[in-house]
C-alpha cells in the first residue's frame, strides 16, 4: 500500500498509482535530465530559467521515489563535457547545485535519504565541493533512499579510471573478471540501474552509466525534464512493470536486481 498522500483522489496520477504493484518496483532508478535549455526557449525564458525550474523537478522526484520506497536514483547532474558550455551557464549550473544542497538539506535528513557524489567532484570549485561534501557528511548515517548525484560525471571516463586502478593494483590479467572490474567502478558496491529514465525524447545514453545500463530498461518521453512530475515517474514504472527482463537468457528474472550469474 502506498501513500494515499502521493495522489489527489480522483486524478490521473491516483489512478496510475493503483495500478502499479508495489512488489516489483525498480529498486535504482536513472535519470537522464534532459531538456532545461528547450524548455526556456520555448517559452523565450533565458536558459538559467530553465535549470531554475529543472530544480523543482529533481525536488519531486526525489521525494516521490522516497516515498513510493524506491532504494536508490542516480541523477545525471553535470557531465564531463558540459564544462564545454559558456563560463555564465556553468556558473548558474554550480550556483543551483550549492542552493539546492542548502535548501534542501533539512528536508533530506527528515526524510532519511542518503545523498553520494559519483564521477570527479575534485574538479568542482571549491565552494561547491565545500557544500556537497557537508551535505554527503549530514546524510551519511541515513538509511532511506540513496540518491547519487552524477557531478563532472563521464561514463567513458569512468571506464578508463577503473582500468587505471586495477593496473594501480597489480591484479593479473587472468585474476580479472566482472566482478572484480566493478570493484574499481566509481559505483562500487551499488546495485546497476533497473530503469533509466530520459527526458525531452533523445535517443541516447549521452555517455551515462555506459558499463552499468547493460541491461537496464529503458524509457524515454517527449516532456522537457522541468515539466517532469510524479504522473511521468509513475509512467515509466509501470512500462518497466510490464516488460520481460531476460538478461540475454531465456528465464524470467525477477526485476529488483541483476542475477549474479549475469553479473559474473
Amino acid at each position: 500500500m502506498f501513500d494515499p498522500e502521493l495522489a489527489s483522489p480522483g486524478s490521473d496520477e491516483e489512478r496510475l498509482l493503483h495500478e502499479i504493484d508495489p512488489d516489483r518496483l525498480p529498486a535504482h532508478v536513472a535519470l537522464i535530465m534532459d531538456g532545461n535549455g528547450r524548455w526556456a526557449r520555448r517559452r523565450h525564458l533565458p536558459r538559467a530559467m530553465g535549470h531554475r525550474a529543472g530544480v523543482r523537478a529533481v525536488r519531486e522526484t526525489v521525494e516521490v521515489a522516497a516515498r513510493l520506497g524506491i532504494d536508490r536514483l542516480t541523477l545525471y547532474t553535470f557531465s564531463h563535457e558540459n564544462w564545454r558550455r559558456p563560463p555564465a551557464e556553468i556558473e548558474t549550473l554550480m550556483g543551483l547545485l550549492r542552493e539546492y544542497m542548502k535548501k534542501e538539506l533539512d528536508d533530506l535528513v527528515r526524510n532519511n535519504i542518503r545523498l553520494f557524489v559519483i564521477g570527479c567532484p575534485d574538479e568542482l570549485p571549491e565552494a561547491v565541493r565545500h557544500d556537497v561534501d557537508a551535505a554527503v557528511r549530514a546524510t551519511a548515517d541515513n538509511d532511506g533512499l540513496e540518491v547519487a548525484i552524477a557531478l563532472s560525471y563521464g561514463g567513458r571516463q569512468e571506464i578508463v579510471d577503473a582500468c587505471r586502478s586495477i593496473l594501480r593494483s597489480g591484479i593479473a590479467p587472468d585474476e580479472l573478471d566482472i566482478a572484480e572490474f566493478e570493484r574499481h567502478l566509481y559505483t562500487a558496491g551499488v546495485t546497476d540501474p533497473d530503469l533509466l529514465i530520459r527526458t525531452s525524447g533523445e535517443m541516447r545514453v549521452s555517455n551515462f552509466l555506459l558499463w552499468q545500463i547493460a541491461y537496464s530498461e529503458m524509457w524515454v518521453t517527449d516532456t522537457l525534464w522541468p515539466d517532469f512530475r510524479r504522473k511521468d515517474l509513475f509512467t515509466a514504472i509501470l512500462d518497466y512493470q510490464k516488460r520481460e527482463r531476460r538478461y540475454g537468457g531465456l528465464t524470467r528474472w525477477r526485476s529488483e536486481s541483476t542475477p549474479a550469474a549475469v553479473r559474473g
